[in-house]
């Protein structure tokens, strides 16, 4: 099983490094019923307010600039903004760390900056370490700033992205989970005039919905990229779906294949070009 806990679900996204541990520790409950039940977990978590707000600032998604413009951004130079983004991030993931530990979890943090660089689908980095886990340790990992070849030095790979990998390349994966914040799942308009019969209970290709999200803060792409690595994660034969994190047992839920309300994709390998 692939989870990925949105950054949008787990800190409270426009406030700079705002925690919402009350949601995170519920999740990790779920992890633990899962655990119980037999079924191992990689997890992937997303940044928030540990990484998007510096990010965006500094244009970290966009690599290297010239000195001029970088200089124009704000009191930090770009490679002190990826030191703090780093560190922040890891102090996001020792709070995750933290509940899992509590709740005797056997856990696993490999940031990526130790193990990956490039970005998109296609960034480099050995997946072995995930591959190769024993059974009943939890594999954590989340997005973060990496190097890059070139003249872009760095960029920032996308915990989505990790989880398209992890889903397709490691061996007997089964489901993926998104857990998402603030909403049931993919909704065929904006949230905020959305009802609950806006719902896309089986999103497909052919389906036109609202993939609005917050760019003034978010760097990697939002729903919109969920859901091109979902399709991509579903060609694969592997179930994909789409849920509120906000209630926990949902997840649990999706994750033991049962019926649950959210978005499931579907979507035939024929049907589907990665871009």
């Amino acid at each position: 099983m692939v989870i990925k806990w949105g950054g949008g679900l787990i800190t409270k996204k426009e406030v700079l490094k705002q925690p919402l541990l009350d949601v995170i520790g519920s999740l990790a409950d779920q992890i633990l019923e899962c655990n119980r039940e037999g079924i191992d977990v990689i997890l992937v978590h997303g940044a928030g307010s540990f990484g998007h707000l510096k990010a965006k600032t500094y244009r970290l998604a966009e690599g290297r600039l010239n000195i001029s413009e970088a200089h124009s951004l704000g009191p930090l130079t770009q490679d002190e903004a990826i030191e703090e983004v780093r560190n922040d991030m890891m102090e996001l993931n020792r709070h995750i760390m933290d509940a899992l530990t509590k709740r005797d979890i056997s856990a696993v943090s490999l940031p990526p900056h130790q193990w990956a660089n490039e970005t998109g689908t296609d960034f480099k980095g050995s997946l072995e370490h995930f591959i190769q886990a024993p059974k009943g340790i939890t594999m954590v990992t989340f997005g973060d700033v990496v190097s890059c070849q070139g003249h872009r030095e760095f960029g920032i790979l996308s915990g989505d992205d990790i989880v398209a990998r992890l889903a397709v390349e490691v061996p007997d994966v089964s489901r993926l989970v998104f857990a998402i914040g603030g909403v049931d799942g993919v909704l065929a308009v904006p949230p905020a005039n959305a009802g609950p019969e806006d719902l896309i209970e089986v999103l497909t290709p052919e389906h036109v919905f609202d993939g609005e999200h917050e760019s003034a803060i978010d760097v990697t792409g939002g729903i919109g990229l969920k859901v091109d690595r979902g399709f991509y994660v579903a060609s694969h034969g592997i179930d994909v779906i789409m849920v509120n994190g906000g209630h926990p047992s949902r997840v649990l839920h999706a994750c033991k294949g049962r019926d649950v309300r959210g978005t499931k994709l579907s979507v035939s390998s024929s049907d589907f070009k990665q871009q």
